[in-house]
């Protein structure tokens, strides 16, 4: 994490953007036109992200754009994990260590090979039914990446 953690949304906001982000739905057809407007806009931006979207532990969509490395993949992926594993965004998990000074390794025990704490995935958390999958991008500092995803997530229909 930075070390100018007060420019960094609070545990309690990051919560609150949380439960504000819910969808009403998410089917496979949610997640490609979820995918798709997050690579229309770092396309448009000319941003070296990649993107995904899960459901269920299936990847539903992803892209690498210019610029972005399997190193972006691989990243994506264990933010993801961070998401199914607490429910919360990888950037909630990163800021809940970095307030106790804890690694996710020292805290539960999870290789860093597998997991990572830094922003950039959010829930997808469905109406009724809870944390169903997640949406992520790599390629940008976390806390941008985690920025990024909110704002291509408050463009969906509610």
């Amino acid at each position: 994490m930075s070390a100018d953690r007060e420019s960094w949304p609070t545990l309690d906001e990051l919560l609150r953007e949380e439960n504000e982000l819910e969808l009403a739905g998410l089917s496979e057809t949610d997640a490609y036109e979820l995918g798709m407007l997050a690579v229309t806009a770092a396309t448009e931006q000319r941003l070296p992200v990649s993107v995904g979207v899960w459901r269920a532990g299936r990847q539903l969509f992803h892209c690498g754009l210019p610029g972005s490395t399997a190193d972006n993949d691989a990243w994506l992926r264990r933010k993801g994990r961070v998401v199914m594993r607490f429910e919360h965004s990888s950037l909630y998990m990163a800021r809940l260590c970095q307030d106790k000074q804890v690694t996710l390794a020292e805290r539960f025990g999870l290789p860093a090979s597998r997991y990572a704490a830094a922003g950039g995935a959010v829930p997808l958390r469905v109406r009724g039914t809870g944390v169903v999958g997640w949406v992520g991008v790599s390629g940008l500092p976390q806390l941008d990446d985690h920025r990024f995803v909110v704002d291509i997530l408050r463009k969906l229909p509610r």
